[in-house]
């Protein structure tokens, strides 16, 4: 088998050596739609050949605003095998980051999925824009078929001259990170970056030729992206989920061997199996309880119960999965410890990893064998990856800022030098993010270098330690630490509704949780507080929450308070909520 040196290989080496007559599908109008191999291969050289008649060349700007989809990879494969620049944005994007994106990478065609990213960019001030075509119908807008139409096969050997003379060093893609202020960067990825991380994760993950994939984060995604070039290297079968609402019903039509998650979705399964637990009665509920206690331990395995509970409870909550996961990996955000211990003892395979977009994407990641495996830790560092730790001030023992080298580490922030040599210094990529290693193998990551804050008494504080360690209370669903300049630690906490009114239920407590005033009943308060006092006896003085306010309503992308791969964006959440931040430091 020849290595892959550029990104389009992995599709070409896949017809030639292992073709899949179902190499990736989608479902259009109710039916599931398949491409082979050489259907897919078919495609890329069209969308190569239409964009070589339109007079794109090597270094060319092309932007996808587009959920997943095969016309995705045949359009991202098609600008590579020209030379050309891949930019890929985020349908979920603000106009402004549309009309900035755009121009900052000087784009000269746009592929759109719909009409209601069409209604967006037909506002922009793109001068550099010759032409925006839509792979749905919307009126308006050009379709694909027509740019298509374009396609002269006749040129199909100066397509195969062209690909011959695009080296593995050369840029491919220029991913806009969404940041949590400020304008996005331009991070810019080889094919050597990406190609990297494909075969540095290859030999740890149980993903075998024929396998079958439900694909569902966004390909926009650096995480999700590069995940795809991976099925394409093994020859598995990729299917792409319609949306996230009708995620249950396509697990249960493909039955899928492998995904990859964020922890909000594990998150929201979790609770999915709680809430049908709720249902249930008599022996049937005390047998479930049973099961979902026995699976928070982390000895769960050696119980004498163990293999009963797994044959009567935990098989069911495989199958709700399809039955046939042998493994999901999550990235993006942290995996509550709680979560992950569950998950694996139920025999649904949860890993951990962390990257960034600047790291194409990988820096480390939890394997798949048990001892390889420590939930709470975002794994054990990449083979061929170098990271060192440097420690500043604030920093806990054995902590520090993690800085990276290796192949993955991105070519540069496009049109931003200062950028890039704020964040490259020496050699070594910093991260922002602090972490320590634990038993000099699996590294934790503890906080954000720019989100330490200090106390009004001079104390620094890691937020983000806090509030990892509050989710793991399952009546906690989102959680913000304030405290920059104050003279105590407060938090604005999002509860966990499943599970406070699978609580009043148990306690026989009547409250009206389709008012919005629940967040303020006197016994939800108390209930709260016992929540956090548990946990802050796990804080030093100067971290424990001293004060709290509940809020009713979740924090989302669309509603600006989270980034695409969800992070909070701490100044947006504490300008939403000034006055009930000030109201805790009235006093």
């Amino acid at each position: 088998m020849n290595k892959p040196t550029r990104l389009f290989d992995y599709i070409n080496l896949q017809a030639r050596e292992f073709p899949q007559e179902k190499a990736i599908s989608h479902k259009h109008k109710g039916i599931w739609k398949h491409y082979s191999s050489f259907d897919f291969e078919k495609h890329v050289n069209e969308y190569s050949l239409a964009l070589l008649a339109h007079g794109v060349v090597k270094n060319d700007k092309i932007a996808i605003i587009s959920g997943n989809r095969p016309e995705w990879n045949f359009c991202d494969n098609g600008i590579l095998q020209l030379g050309a620049v891949n930019v890929p944005i985020y349908p979920t994007s603000s106009l402004h980051d549309y009309e900035y994106i755009l121009n900052d990478a000087g784009v000269k065609y746009l592929f759109i999925s719909d009409a209601t990213i069409f209604e967006k960019v037909s506002k922009v001030n793109v001068p550099s824009l010759k032409g925006i075509y839509s792979f749905e119908d919307v009126p308006g807008c050009a379709n694909v078929s027509e740019f298509l139409k374009k396609a002269d096969w006749s040129r199909l050997s100066e397509i195969e001259k062209i690909k011959s003379e695009i080296t593995t060093q050369d840029l491919a893609t220029i991913i806009y990170t969404s940041g949590t202020t400020g304008n996005p960067k331009g991070v810019m990825l080889s094919h050597r970056n990406i190609i990297f991380n494909v075969e540095e994760v290859s030999p740890h993950l149980p993903v075998k030729t024929n396998h079958k994939v439900l694909s569902f984060l966004p390909l926009c995604h650096i995480f999700e992206r590069v995940v795809t070039y991976f099925y394409f290297f093994k020859g598995v079968e990729v299917y792409y989920a319609e949306s996230i609402d009708s995620l249950k019903e396509n697990i249960a039509e493909v039955k899928p061997h492998f995904m990859t998650c964020v922890p909000r979705l594990m998150e929201k399964i979790y609770d999915g199996i709680l809430v049908k637990g709720q249902d249930l009665k008599g022996i049937s509920k005390l047998l479930f309880n049973w099961g979902i206690n026995l699976a928070h331990k982390e000895n769960a395995k050696s119980s004498l119960f163990y293999g009963f509970l797994n044959k009567v409870i935990y098989s069911k909550f495989r199958q709700a999965l399809g039955g046939n996961i042998v493994g999901i990996v999550t990235g993006a955000a942290a995996l509550q410890p709680r979560i992950g211990i569950f998950f694996n003892n139920v025999g649904i395979t949860v890993r951990e990893g962390y990257g960034m977009t600047e790291t194409a994407p990988v820096i480390s990641f939890n394997r798949f064998g048990e001892s390889e495996n420590r939930p709470g830790t975002v794994g054990i560092i990449l083979d061929h990856v170098r990271v060192k730790l440097e420690h500043r001030e604030g920093m806990g023992d054995g902590e520090g800022e993690i800085l990276v080298q290796g192949e993955n580490v991105m070519l540069g922030y496009y049109n931003n030098p200062e950028a890039t040599a704020a964040a490259i210094k020496n050699g070594w990529l910093c991260t922002g993010d602090v972490g320590k290693l634990e038993d000099n193998k699996f590294l934790k990551i503890t906080d954000r270098v720019k989100e330490l804050f200090k106390t009004s008494g001079g104390k620094y504080v890691a937020p983000q330690f806090i509030e990892n360690t509050l989710k793991e209370s399952k009546y906690i669903e989102q959680i913000i630490a304030i405290g920059n300049n104050r003279k105590f630690v407060s938090a604005l906490i999002y509860p966990s509704l499943i599970n406070l009114k699978g609580w009043a239920e148990f306690k026989g407590y009547a409250i009206d949780f389709n008012n919005s005033n629940w967040v303020t009943n006197e016994l939800i308060q108390e209930k709260m507080k016992r929540v956090i006092d548990r946990y802050n006896v796990q804080f030093n003085h100067v971290e424990q929450i001293k004060k709290f306010i509940l809020v009713n309503n979740e924090w989302t992308i669309d509603g600006g308070e989270l980034t695409p791969t969800l992070k909070l964006k701490r100044k947006v959440i504490e300008e939403k909520n000034v006055e009930k931040i000030e109201s805790m430091y009235k006093d």
